[in-house]
């Protein structure tokens, strides 16, 4: 059988790789990290060992690798089949994702590497992608600009680490210097290395999302957290603050060190600390270690949703009014299949709007709350 010309089948460990014409679609780890050596500033949320813990059933890490003389582009992605269907769609990984890059954008052909990326999906019956845009990364909107859309989804906040710490201090509100005061008085911060510390990190951490009532995708399991501390693809670091007086871990965090970058991933406080805020001396704590450490930026990420009017947000702000846009892109690769699988979707309640979903891609929307809505 004669394969189209623009296909080629590359033989590598089992068929590793399936390469259309500039695109390989890297699945073997070795591949991965070498693909990503080849770019300056990353971050742990492209690594493989990320993709693959993280990843949900049924979703399949992939990173898609378009290369031109000038160099190479990144892009990771978990794909998903759809169910009853023969098609698939793709998203990223919980966190900050997208583009990564090595090629300068003055020599960097956008629309020949739209259009390859395009028929790939196409090919390949992905008929829609959604991916959180890293706000570091500030080329991801050139690249994919025209490709779907790009739409703002409020801000992140972060500590410019390459300035003095006493300037960073002082950007400060003044309420948070009281927190901090207070709690370095009653309560001590160290970095958590053994199974005990992390196991009570856990529980607090679970503990915070029952409260908040978080949804199901963020109760990451043991294996999770074992996982993400083990990684040698970038450097965890787990700090926990205990009372002095007991000793007992009242509140942790994990953060991920990464080339330049530090994010503050994850955290857990006990419910009978709230007014301590210990969690704050945490950051704190980090900040100060990190910037000794030659670390260029410490993003502590923004509010629930997107928001920059919820507590959450305030939280974070009161360490810096240094911020960036946090955007998501959308693609609909397939716009016919597209409608036809969110009617199927929606078949039992036509007094839907269909047009006002936001949800994406509108026919994995949870119809539960729609009819519970109605």
């Amino acid at each position: 059988m004669l394969l189209n010309p623009i296909w080629q089948l590359v033989f590598k460990k089992d068929i590793k790789i399936l390469k259309i014409d500039m695109i390989e679609i890297l699945k073997d780890k070795i591949d991965w990290v070498g693909a990503l050596n080849t770019i300056n500033h990353t971050d742990f949320y492209f690594s493989y060992d990320y993709h693959h813990f993280s990843k949900n059933q049924g979703e399949e890490p992939i990173l898609i690798k378009y290369s031109t003389k000038e160099g190479v582009l990144l892009l990771p992605l978990l794909l998903r089949k759809i169910e009853g269907t023969v098609f698939k769609d793709a998203i990223s990984v919980y966190g900050y994702a997208g583009v990564l890059t090595n090629i300068p954008l003055e020599n960097f052909d956008r629309d020949m590497f739209q259009k390859t990326l395009h028929n790939f999906f196409k090919d390949n019956q992905i008929i829609s992608v959604f991916s959180r845009l890293h706000p570091f990364m500030e080329y991801q909107d050139e690249i994919l600009e025209g490709l779907g859309s790009i739409s703002d989804q409020g801000m992140v906040v972060y500590l410019e680490l390459s300035l003095p710490i006493d300037v960073q201090r002082a950007g400060f509100n003044r309420r948070l210097k009281t927190y901090l005061n207070k709690a370095r008085k009653v309560c001590t911060v160290s970095m958590g290395t053994t199974e005990e510390e992390l196991d009570a990190f856990i529980h607090l951490y679970h503990e915070n999302m029952k409260r908040v009532e978080a949804t199901e995708s963020y109760y990451f399991d043991k294996p999770y957290f074992d996982a993400l501390m083990a990684s040698k693809d970038y450097e965890p670091c787990l700090m926990v603050c205990r009372d002095n007086e007991t000793q007992q871990i009242i509140a942790g965090a994990i953060f991920v060190k990464k080339d330049n970058m530090v994010q503050y991933h994850l955290s857990g406080l006990h419910e009978d600390f709230f007014e301590l805020n210990p969690i704050k001396l945490i950051i704190d704590e980090m900040r100060l270690m990190v910037s000794e450490e030659g670390y260029e930026f410490m993003n502590l990420g923004g509010g629930r949703g997107g928001s920059n009017e919820d507590s959450l947000f305030r939280f974070k702000s009161g360490f810096s009014k240094a911020f960036k846009k946090f955007k998501l892109w959308k693609y609909i690769v397939d716009e016919e299949a597209y409608q036809i699988l969110i009617e199927e979707h929606f078949s039992k309640y036509d007094d839907i709007n269909l047009n006002e979903i936001s949800y994406f891609p509108a026919y994995r929307a949870d119809v539960t709350e729609f009819s519970e809505a109605k």
